[in-house]
């Protein structure tokens, strides 16, 4: 049950995210893709895919990489004020 209430806030993050990211800040773009990969991995873990291993790392690795990004970019942003 917390994983389907997970999955359900995860993904809701990636649709605000997404239109944030459209609506002129496109560095939100990052964190769109950062919860799009954790309803991934979490859709996984639900339907007990086989995703463990680098394929799961290197996901993680990117995920980390462009959340990264969008923080720099909302930094940069505020910064500009």
């Amino acid at each position: 049950m917390i994983l389907v209430v997970s999955i359900i806030l995860e993904a809701a993050i990636a649709v605000v995210a997404a239109l944030a990211a459209r609506s002129g800040r496109p560095y939100l773009y990052g964190l769109t893709f950062t919860f799009a990969a954790y309803v991934l991995y979490d859709i996984a873990r639900l339907l007990k895919w086989p995703v463990e291993g680098p394929l799961l790392s290197g996901l993680f690795l990117l995920a980390t990489i462009t959340a990264l990004l969008a923080v720099w970019g909302l930094y940069r942003e505020r910064e500009r004020k």
